[in-house]
């Protein structure tokens, strides 16, 4: 009787695995956040040279350096399994908690908050990585607390949990990354399907609580915010008739947008940024320099852009694995079209100026971090569904 040979399996070789994982990488998602950061390193190394005396490429380098850190953290965190992280919910509110008050008492004050540790030459922003966490913690909160969603209960809870590192950040003061929080409990709240009539509530407490803070607590003596602060946040509204610094600020912005024309001026023209007429042109306004550099098809395709990585962000949320996954997914859409539009909105005069950066685009560590990092996350759900969940 004849017998019959084994048959072999041929190895799996490095080459197969390397093709494999290259297969379950988001490979839009990473080339659209890759072309932004590239035309922030093109913006912040044209418009910055020189500006340091004796290091012309002082802001680039160090820019460079963030954003290849950067990488490493996003590569790292699309490893992160979130079903396990979001169990340790309460020890991550109490790390967060500790260093928000810890920077309070001993940060550095920079730009009128004191919201950094300084570390040798550069500096940590503790609230900028507390975006991360803070999504993470409501989203293991809310997975607990399942069978309570869509009660008062539930809503006052998840709205409890954020007051502390809002009212933290608050007093700072970064009244951009207080905002920042508050739109990531309203995306976690949306997500889970808390009712409508829960959101209409908090809006008209929010309405309530701006024009007090505004408006009405100043009329009657009662400061709850420096000048420069209201000036920075109502400047919007009549810009063209102020003469504060907040006011200055829109308005050399409009101005370097719209002489932008069509196609831009070019870097040599940019005459509102090589001047310096534009204040902070590297950091919340880099988006006013793209305009006069590039003009509207550079405003357009940096928008774009954005507009791509919120569709795949979309898309992964719409696919993912599990719960855990498409809550915090479409959290990091929710937090990033909220800065987006902040950030674009505030350099045309819609919106107050709040201190933001643009993602991947402005000059600063721990924003480009902490962005790399949300982008890793969803780079991790998107594998995690390519590979059935594993």
């Amino acid at each position: 009787m004849a017998t019959v040979a084994p048959s072999r399996q041929r190895p799996v070789q490095v080459g197969d695995r390397v093709r494999a994982a290259a297969l379950r990488v988001d490979w839009i998602l990473v080339g659209a956040a890759l072309m932004l950061t590239a035309i922030g390193l093109l913006i912040i190394g044209t418009a910055t040279e020189g500006v340091v005396a004796g290091d012309p490429r002082f802001f680039l380098d160090r820019q460079i350096l963030f954003v290849a850190v950067g990488v490493v953290m996003m590569v790292l965190a699309s490893r992160v399994n979130l079903d396990r992280v979001v169990r340790w919910t309460w020890p991550m509110l109490g790390a967060l908690m500790a260093a928000l008050v810890v920077v309070y008492s001993i940060g550095e004050v920079t730009r009128g908050a004191r919201s950094w540790f300084t570390i040798g030459p550069f500096s940590l922003q503790p609230s900028e990585f507390g975006r991360i966490a803070l999504i993470v913690i409501l989203v293991g909160l809310a997975l607990e607390r399942a069978q309570d969603i869509g009660t008062w209960r539930f809503t006052l809870l998840l709205t409890g949990v954020v007051a502390f590192p809002t009212a933290a950040v608050f007093v700072q003061p970064d009244l951009g990354m207080t905002m920042v929080y508050g739109a990531i409990l309203m995306s976690v709240l949306f997500l889970v399907g808390v009712p409508w009539t829960h959101f209409a509530v908090f809006g008209s407490v929010m309405a309530v609580l701006i024009l007090s803070v505004l408006w009405i607590l100043p009329t009657a003596g009662v400061q709850v915010l420096q000048p420069h602060q209201t000036e920075r946040l109502t400047a919007f509204v009549g810009a063209e008739r102020d003469t504060n610094a907040a006011g200055y600020q829109l308005d050399q912005s409009k101005i370097a947008i719209g002489s932008g024309g069509p196609v831009g001026k070019g870097v040599d023209g940019a005459t509102q940024t090589t001047n310096s007429f534009l204040p902070e042109y590297h950091n919340d306004f880099i988006f006013a320099v793209a305009g006069e550099m590039f003009g509207f098809v550079g405003g357009a395709l940096i928008i774009g852009l954005f507009a791509l990585i919120l569709w795949r962000g979309l898309r992964v949320t719409t696919r993912a694995s599990s719960q855990a996954d498409m809550i915090v997914a479409g959290t990091i859409v929710g937090m990033l079209a909220f800065v987006v539009f902040v950030n674009i909105g505030m350099t045309v005069g819609m919106m107050p100026i709040t201190g933001l950066p643009l993602p991947f685009m402005s000059y600063g560590g721990s924003h480009t971090l902490a962005t790399f990092i949300a982008v890793g996350l969803l780079l991790g759900i998107h594998r995690r569904r390519a590979t059935g969940g594993g």
